[in-house]
Formats: structure tokens, sequence, C-alpha cells
């Protein structure tokens, strides 16, 4: 937005016909009447030049002084060596915006979106091009037609068949439970891509995009929809999804059925096929590991190797019939409770029903009885499993405003986002809220109609969400 808007900002201010304080109240009238999403900072393509200008601070007070859902993002980089430092400023007037308001913008990182666009065949000059354009979405606007964040691969169903098989076998041990679960996990991924076979056919003539169409380059001189060889990058997405949940579960009959044995292989279906009715020692102690999120431990082991498989999986081929290229995601949006809804009770102590886990960030509670501060062990988590193919796996940090006085305040916030980009992470979204004001407003959401929170890569008012959406918020609240 400020590379588009500069050159007209820059003439007018010249001429006297406008004054920052004109251009603020512009800015937020567009932020009112549209809440799309738009993005500051970050590199030139050639990545020689960081692009912010005083119209990035602009456009970032037009949104801390609407204090209405505004789905802005800043671009963060590391520093470049003779550059001014307006984009430090910048990044650390966001954060300050945060803390006072409760939510701000998020942080769209430059080297997992554009080195690991670059590795799928892209000069990284086209990676530093793209900007998030959408809650999880990243691409480069009237040139990129990538389908992101729409289409999900649940791991834990997968999981869930490849136990069922497994207890039909006499033979039971940990390799045919990985088999199992792989095989499944194939038959699934191979299913959406013969879906994107198929919607490649049919998009144009069923379904055409044509608003879509007269904003991109290619589709009106080649008469071809955007979605069927209109525009020259057309990457699909699909998204796997409860990684912490199939992670913790493998951990948890690594431990306590094959190496401690205080569980037989009998008694974990019985525990799974009763929702461990009864059982609530045993639901506790196949919880109760080191799970996904603390560091070393056979969860966070489990994670990265379920996350290799599956990256290989969509990687590994195009899609056989159009040979269309596929970018593996680890996105679940806040579709958790839906997910888990018709799922059957897994092996990390998860009942029937309840949530899976939220992309690839651990569970809530994980790192309880780790002396460390839990921000940072779950960016750590989350860098270490990118799918690193340049589409977004979001980090969520939700942090009690009272917490941040005790750990360095917005320098220390400020470090740990630079932090997590040079890890090769994606995407940050933070609140900071009180979690006693969190808590009231859960409770009576009409008592608090302006708190403004970000939910995934959108913000949104707290009262407006379903009391589902608003449980996974506090969950995050209570974990952090």
């Amino acid at each position: 937005m400020d590379t588009l808007l500069e050159e007209y900002f820059e003439r007018d201010i010249e001429s006297g016909i406008l004054t920052e304080e004109e251009a603020v109240w512009m800015i937020a009238s567009l932020f009112f009447n549209d809440t799309h999403y738009t993005q500051i900072g970050g590199l030139t393509p050639a990545g020689d030049r960081e692009v912010t200008s005083r119209l990035s601070f602009l456009i970032l007070d037009a949104m801390h002084l609407l204090k209405i859902p505004t789905n802005l993002g800043i671009r963060v980089h590391a520093p470049i060596a003779g550059q001014g430092p307006e984009p430090e400023i910048l990044l650390k007037r966001s954060v300050e915006y945060t803390i006072e308001d409760g939510y701000g913008v998020c942080y769209s990182l430059e080297k997992g979106i554009s080195e690991g666009f670059s590795k799928n065949g892209f000069p990284i000059e086209l990676g530093r091009m793209r900007v998030k354009c959408g809650c999880n979405w990243v691409a480069i606007p009237g040139r990129e037609y990538p389908l992101q964040n729409v289409t999900r691969v649940n791991m834990a169903v997968a999981l869930h068949y490849g136990l069922k098989d497994l207890q039909a076998q006499e033979t039971r041990d940990l390799d045919l439970l990985w088999e199992r679960f792989t095989y499944h996990l194939q038959a699934m991924v191979e299913c959406v891509k013969a879906g994107y076979d198929k919607h490649y056919e049919v998009m144009q003539r069923n379904r055409p995009e044509i608003v879509l169409n007269l904003f991109m380059h290619g589709p009106i001189e080649r008469g071809l929809n955007c979605s069927n060889g209109g525009v020259d990058i057309l990457d699909l997405n699909i998204d796997g999804i409860a990684l912490a949940t199939v992670a913790d579960s493998f951990a948890a009959i690594e431990q306590r059925v094959v190496e401690e044995k205080k569980l037989t292989w009998d008694r974990l279906f019985e525990l799974l096929d009763t929702n461990y009715e009864g059982a609530e020692r045993e639901r506790l102690m196949l919880k109760n590991i080191r799970r996904f999120g603390s560091p070393g431990s056979r969860a966070q082991d489990w994670a990265v190797r379920i996350r290799d498989y599956y990256v290989a999986l969509c990687k590994g081929s195009p899609t056989r019939k159009h040979h269309l290229m596929i970018v593996p995601g680890l996105f679940s949006h806040g579709d958790v409770y839906a997910y888990g809804k018709t799922l059957e009770a897994t092996p990390n102590g998860r009942f029937a029903g309840e949530a899976i886990s939220h992309s690839s960030e651990p569970d809530p509670g994980f790192a309880r009885g780790v002396d460390t501060f839990s921000p940072v062990l779950k960016a750590n988590a989350v860098a270490l499993t990118q799918a690193g193919y340049g589409n977004s796996a979001p980090l969520h940090l939700d942090i009690d405003t009272g917490l941040i006085q005790h750990s360095g305040g917005v320098d220390a916030l400020v470090a740990l986002i630079h932090a997590h980009e040079q890890a090769g992470g994606t995407l940050i979204n933070m609140n900071c809220v009180s979690k006693e004001k969190l808590l009231k407003a859960h409770e009576d959401p009409k008592a608090y109609p302006d708190l403004v929170v970000r939910v995934t890569g959108y913000s949104a008012f707290f009262a407006s969400l379903s009391k589902e959406y608003r449980q996974q918020i506090v969950d995050r609240f209570l974990d952090e």
C-alpha cells in the first residue's frame, strides 16, 4: 500500500494540496470502508532497498487511530547494511500500538516467504514481490493464482484409520502403525490432487472468476480463466492439519506402550473405543508426556518426521493429469472444532469430538512445567516445522499485558519477531490483552463491544465471534 500510494502522496504534499493529517484521515476512511488485506514495508524485488517511507508510518497511524478490525500487515526482514533506521522504528511502533490497543498488525516474514517460494523453482526476486493478501494468503498481486486456505487434509483422520488397521492385525508395533498412517495420508493427498485436476477442467466453465480475471495479467489477453492457464504462476495449496495431535499421539504410544509398557496395545485400543470412559488416570498418563513444543522431546521428533513425509507427498509429484504444482501448507484456520467434532478419541489423551491442534502449533498447555517463556518455545516449534515452500504456517502470540512488563516489554517482542523471521517463520499474529479482561469478555461479550482481537490472520470484534472461536483465543491466552 505504501509503495502504490507513495508517488501520489509525495506529489500532493509537495504541491501543498495535502497535509499528513489529511492523509491519515483518508487512509482511515479507506480502512473503515474496506477491511481487505494490505501490507506495508519490505524490500524491493532486488532485495537491495527497503521500501518503508513516511507514508508507511501514516498508514500504521491510521489503523491505530481507527481502532476497528483492520487487516494490515508489515513485512519484516533482517536489517540491510547502510539503510536507515526506519524499518526498525516502524516495527517497534507497531508493537507499541499492539500493546496499547490489544491487537494490531500481523507480521509477514521475509525469509520464510521469499526463500521458501524460491524452492518451488522461482527466482527469489519474485518471492519478494509476494504480499500478504488474505488471512493466510501470500501472492504476487495480479500475477500469481495460489489456491490457499481452502483445501485441508486432517492428518488425525489418517492416524485414526491407521490405528483401526493395526487393531485388526495380530502383530502390532510402531513401525506398522507408521506404515498404515502414511498409507492413508498418501491416499488423502492423492485424492485432493485428483480434485485439483478436475477443478482445472471445470472451473472456467462452471464458475469463471470474472472479477479476479479482470485484475490479473493474462486472462483477458489469453481468453482463459485464471484457474485454467490464464496466468503464468498457478500454484495450488494443500494444508496438512492436526500436526500436534498426531505427533503427541505417536510419542505417547512410543513412551507408554512400546518403551515403558504401562499400557498394552489391546488396552490402548479399548481406551480409544470407549472414549477413555472410567479411565482418567490412563488418559492423563498418555496426555502428560513431553509434548510437541518441548525441546528435544519425542513428540517434536515425530512432528518433524510427519512434516517431512507430508511435504514429500505434496512436492514429490504434481497432479497426474494436468501436472499442476502443489505447494504444501500447515494452516487450519479456526476450524479446529469442526474438524475434531466427528473425530474419535486419539492417543494423546484427546476426547472424541474435541478440537484438533491448531495449524503447526503445539497444543495449549504444552509448556506447563517447563521453565521457559512459553511464547519462545511456541515460536521455536512453529519455525522448526514450517512446510518450507513459501506458504504461511502462522505463529499466534497471545500475551497477557501483565506478562509483558516482566519480560522485557516492547524490545523483547521485537527481538522475538526478528528471531522467528530468521528461523524461517512466515507469519505472526499477535494479541496483547489482560487475561482478566479477556475472560470477562468471554463470559459476557456484550459488556466489551469494542474489544478487537486478531483471530488468526484477520482481526475481528471479540463479541462478534462465536463461543467456539472465542474459546480458541481464551485457550491460547491461558496457555501463554
